[in-house]
């Protein structure tokens, strides 16, 4: 990780791209180090975003590429339980996507929107919202914090 720190932005953008795969990473991690080295906040906030959703992008891609008959095959996962998931998806519908940034269960989220097929460009906006949310309060608390707190490097 500590490589991608010394990337600057480039690695703000990988590390936020991979963050939202499967990858256990935390895009927090380099949006911390940045801002703390004196990185322009608003930078910070476009490239993370930008990175995170582009990797929730391709996750939900993978989803969408995903075939009913090798999650029965592989996973021995029934088409009724496959039915019940797709039932539960769908009642809350591309609106699950604005939750795709949660720790964990976010990238699950990413991957069965698309595995169901729920429709793709409203995923794609309520995705981009609500990665952008998160950025956008993370970056605000942390400003707040260390303003009050003396701590950062922080070149407004």
């Amino acid at each position: 990780m500590e490589i991608l720190l010394q990337w600057g932005y480039l690695g703000l953008f990988i590390g936020s791209f991979l963050a939202a795969t499967i990858l256990p990473l935390s895009s927090e991690i380099f949006v911390t180090g940045l801002l703390y080295a004196g990185a322009n906040p608003f930078f910070v906030f476009l490239i993370a975003t930008l990175g995170n959703w582009t990797g929730s992008l391709t996750t939900y891609s993978l989803g969408w590429l995903g075939k009913w008959k090798w999650i029965e095959k592989y996973f021995k996962v029934t088409p009724e339980k496959l039915e019940r998931q797709q039932t539960k998806i769908s009642k809350f519908g591309s609106l699950l996507a604005l939750f795709v940034w949660f720790p964990a269960i976010g990238d699950i989220i990413a991957l069965a929107l698309g595995f169901y097929k729920i429709n793709p460009y409203k995923c794609v906006v309520f995705m981009l919202i609500g990665k952008a949310s998160r950025f956008a309060v993370y970056i605000l608390l942390y400003l707040y914090a260390s303003e009050k707190f003396g701590f950062g490097l922080m070149e407004i």
